[in-house]
């Protein structure tokens, strides 16, 4: 029957259909926008906020649901949701619980695009953002107001490193009614259990560790709540935050590794921390697990390790053309935000903001991440940048 219609016609309806027994080590590559049903009546009874049926491309395939299912085991979560990238995932959270007239509290060291959108929910949304001592733990109860709705926390901050004591936040805030969010990326929901520690959302910018290749964007939002699950799917179909197959795909590949890798990072990158502490061009490593890092306590009690991501400030007799020359000097780290792949980065920031509690403003500070290279010779890469803090400047 199918040859007595034409060629371009057998094309898209061909009478194949591929053997149903077939098993591999991988997970297979669903690319679809379209959805085919069995049935009108199939079509009519689809629910696309359920994970036991397929709709529509947006809300998942078999590739993206398998994905959601690892990384709720990672971070014993009930519900997952993929969005475009760390800042989507962001942006999915506060527009899924916050409206008009509410208020938001966001710690003074967290991401800085996420520090943004909080004006900018200020500026445009009718939404109050206010920014809160990352350090403050249970006196944040003097900061909620009857219409705060929401907390965020990172843990740590990703430039300053400072740890918050997220008990203490999330045992105040539920008893205000408030929720609590984690920024979880710095450790990959490998090394502090967000919802053991009373938090009822947390946020991962896959772009990192569990991409791990640096060529990729992806978020993710987790939550144990049905009810906080139905709000953060509602406004993912709102907002249309779809994500490729293919990049799935590739998060699918690297998680099996994600582990040894997190745990390299982190060795090598306590390696170089501890080496760079003896330098005297240095005058703060801000590494968590060093005593003298703001929240290290709450670090050892709550966390089970690190990765490879910390920062560093010089000496305040180092200006800050000198520190930049020193990044320049550097051979094996790339100048780049972003982290969590194999290769070395090094970042200066200008840390800015109206925060009381920074006692270092007028030091340079450098963001290290330690990448997949042999720690001697990322150390060796960095003593011959050092030299370069004493380079006399060449501009007129």
């Amino acid at each position: 029957m199918n040859n007595q219609k034409s060629r371009q016609t057998r094309l898209l309806h061909s009478n194949y259909r591929l053997p149903s027994e077939f098993s591999g080590l991988t997970v297979p590559t669903y690319r679809a926008s379209t959805v085919l049903f069995k049935s009108a009546k199939a079509m009519r009874a689809r629910d696309w906020l359920s994970k036991e049926a397929y709709t529509y491309g947006l809300h998942g395939t078999p590739t993206t649901f398998k994905l959601e299912s690892l990384l709720s085991e990672i971070e014993n979560a009930k519900h997952c949701i993929l969005a475009p990238s760390g800042l989507a995932a962001i942006a999915l959270v506060n527009f899924a619980f916050l409206r008009a007239g509410d208020d938001v509290l966001i710690p003074e060291n967290i991401y800085g695009p996420n520090r943004e959108m909080g004006d900018w929910l200020q500026e445009d949304f009718g939404i109050t953002s206010r920014f809160y001592s990352p350090t403050i733990g249970a006196g944040i109860a003097g900061l909620i107001k009857p219409n705060t709705r929401l907390i965020w926390t990172e843990a740590p901050g990703s430039v300053t490193m400072e740890v918050p004591d997220i008990p203490a936040i999330t045992k105040v805030a539920r008893e205000k009614g408030v929720i609590v969010v984690l920024d979880n990326t710095w450790s990959a929901g490998l090394a502090f259990d967000g919802f053991a520690h009373g938090v009822d959302v947390v946020l991962q910018a896959l772009t990192k560790y569990q991409a791990g290749s640096s060529d990729l964007l992806m978020g993710a939002v987790l939550a144990q709540s049905d009810e906080m699950y139905s709000r953060l799917s509602l406004a993912h179909k709102r907002l249309g935050f779809g994500v490729g197959a293919d990049d799935v795909y590739f998060i699918l590949r690297n998680l099996p590794s994600l582990r040894l890798r997190f745990d390299k990072h982190g060795q090598s990158a306590l390696e170089v921390a501890a080496w760079l502490k003896g330098r005297p061009e240095i005058g703060h490593v801000l590494h968590p697990a060093f005593e003298d890092c703001p929240g290290h306590d709450i670090f050892r009690r709550d966390f089970t390790g690190s990765g490879g991501l910390f920062s560093v400030l010089f000496d305040a007799k180092y200006s800050e053309e000198q520190v930049d020359r020193f990044v320049e000097a550097l051979e094996l780290f790339g100048i780049g935000f972003s982290w969590g792949g194999a290769h070395s980065l090094c970042v200066p920031f200008r840390v800015t903001g109206t925060r009381e509690d920074w006692k270092y403003m007028g030091n340079q500070l450098v963001r290290f991440f330690i990448g997949l290279e042999e720690a001697a010779d990322l150390i060796a890469d960095i003593e011959q940048a050092l030299s370069a803090l004493d380079w006399q400047s060449s501009s007129p």
